[in-house]
């Protein structure tokens, strides 16, 4: 299917297939969000220099994207993607079968003259419109689109008793601004007129596409059409014309006295060169997030992180309040030896208690354990993983009952059957009142859980 146009026209080589022009307007679709996902990303780190670019992304985009389409079109007599691509946009001749053939082979250069765009403004203007105001415009409605004719239920007001009166909260008011008028009137466009034209849009691009993979048109698009200009390869006099204004705008710099090498960068050469440089880029930067996105794709990159990681042996958290780490590792290793089911567990090892902020109590809460492997409040072996917002990592049923505050370890501490903490005068005493028991809370560093028990999430091992 792609050479189905050089069959059907064997003598017309400049004609790009059809597969070319869609491969071009993808690329010129997906360059606008990219562009806004890279700015997203750098608002989120520095949201007071970018947060209002990012709020008014679509105008300035608009306005950059003239600048650069401007002035591929008058220097390359295509767009940015078009050049990409090796396209050009030139003017349709009106004369008996639309070419000249003959002439194009004998003195192209004289019919690239005649047929480029930037010999009139208009041309250019006109596909500077089409290549970037229908684009901007579509973006914008469909965005009003999504955002105001969302579904939306209406409110049942029930007035005087009725229960079938219902509030439109897309009503016109009736003392109604201007402005409320404006806004409502063009809601009742988007609501009723837009999905008509966005149809309309979408089967005119179909059906003149489908004239030209068949040869029936020369124009690729309703829209080229309407300001009669098609898509054509470049050829030897496009690169030859380009070559030589690119030789005379150097030879230009270099000839003045005192440019030599600093013609770089002088004013009237820093332009033209850093947009020119785009071309290098967008390859670039399309070969940079394919390798991304293969890099976080595959299982080469997670097998070499995984790797790098096995000889690293990470120590536990380091825990703000609590002291002794050590001997508490000690400890909990000699408890779990002489008692490995782990009952009536008592540590004789003196304990700074976390404060609670707000009440000024001491929160109850547990060591971390001398093994990775075993649950701090329990002490067994983990079977179901589970971690807190604060890192540490417990069997998923103990920390569920401990932020919940049904642990019976909790339990029994705050009745005053078990002293953990050295306080004797408490000891067989309730310690409501004088003690938090933990609930909402880690229970190694005393840290409020946000979400409580849906903060919890499991760890795949």
């Amino acid at each position: 299917m792609e050479f189905l146009p050089a069959v059907l026209n064997p003598l017309d080589d400049a004609k790009p297939s059809l597969f070319e022009l869609l491969s071009e307007q993808q690329l010129s679709a997906l360059i606008p969000p990219s562009i806004r996902y890279v700015l997203a990303v750098f608002t989120h780190r520095y949201p007071r220099y970018l947060l209002r670019v990012l709020n008014n992304y679509d105008e300035l985009y608009a306005l950059l994207s003239i600048v650069v389409e401007k002035y591929f079109l008058e220097t390359f007599g295509g767009g940015f993607t078009d050049n990409f691509y090796g396209l050009k946009r030139e003017k349709v001749l009106y004369l008996r079968g639309g070419e000249v053939k003959r002439a194009s082979l004998s003195v192209p250069r004289e019919v690239r003259d005649k047929l480029q765009l930037r010999n009139n403004r208009a041309d250019v203007w006109k596909n500077l419109f089409v290549m970037v105001g229908i684009p901007y415009l579509k973006r914008k409605l469909d965005e009003s689109y999504d955002i105001h004719i969302a579904p939306s239920a209406s409110i049942n007001i029930g007035i005087g008793g009725d229960s079938r009166a219902y509030l439109d909260r897309d009503a016109l008011p009736t003392d109604a601004t201007v402005k409320q008028r404006i806004i409502w009137t063009y809601k009742w466009f988007l609501r009723n007129i837009y999905p008509s034209i966005n149809a309309a849009y979408y089967f005119s691009i179909l059906v003149f596409s489908l004239g030209y993979l068949f040869d029936s048109t020369k124009y690729s698009s309703p829209f080229l059409w309407m300001i009669g200009t098609r898509m054509r390869r470049m050829n030897a006099a496009d690169h030859q014309a380009i070559e030589a204004a690119d030789k005379a705008m150097t030879a230009d710099l270099a000839g003045r006295p005192g440019q030599g090498l600093a013609g770089i960068f002088h004013p009237r050469a820093m332009g033209p060169r850093l947009l020119s440089s785009l071309r290098l880029f967008l390859p670039v930067s399309i070969f940079g997030l394919k390798f991304l996105e293969w890099w976080y794709a595959s299982d080469f990159s997670k097998q070499l992180s995984k790797r790098a990681t096995e000889g690293l042996d990470l120590p536990p958290p380091i825990v703000s309040g609590q002291g002794l780490i050590n001997r508490y590792h000690a400890a909990q290793a000699k408890l779990q030896k002489e008692n490995p089911a782990g009952k009536n567990i008592k540590s004789n090892i003196n304990r700074t208690a976390v404060i609670s902020s707000t009440s000024r109590l001491p929160i109850f809460t547990v060591a971390p354990p001398a093994s990775s492997d075993l649950c701090p409040v329990c002490l067994h072996p983990i079977d179901n993983a589970a971690a807190c917002q604060t890192g540490y990592v417990f069997d998923y049923k103990c920390i569920f009952q401990w932020v919940e505050g049904t642990h019976d370890r909790q339990i029994a501490f705050m009745k005053g059957e078990t002293n953990e903490w050295e306080d004797n005068e408490d000891e067989g005493h309730n310690r409501e009142g004088r003690w938090e028991s933990g609930r909402g809370r880690c229970a190694v560093t005393g840290r409020r859980v946000l979400g409580e028990t849906s903060g919890i999430r499991r760890v795949i091992v």
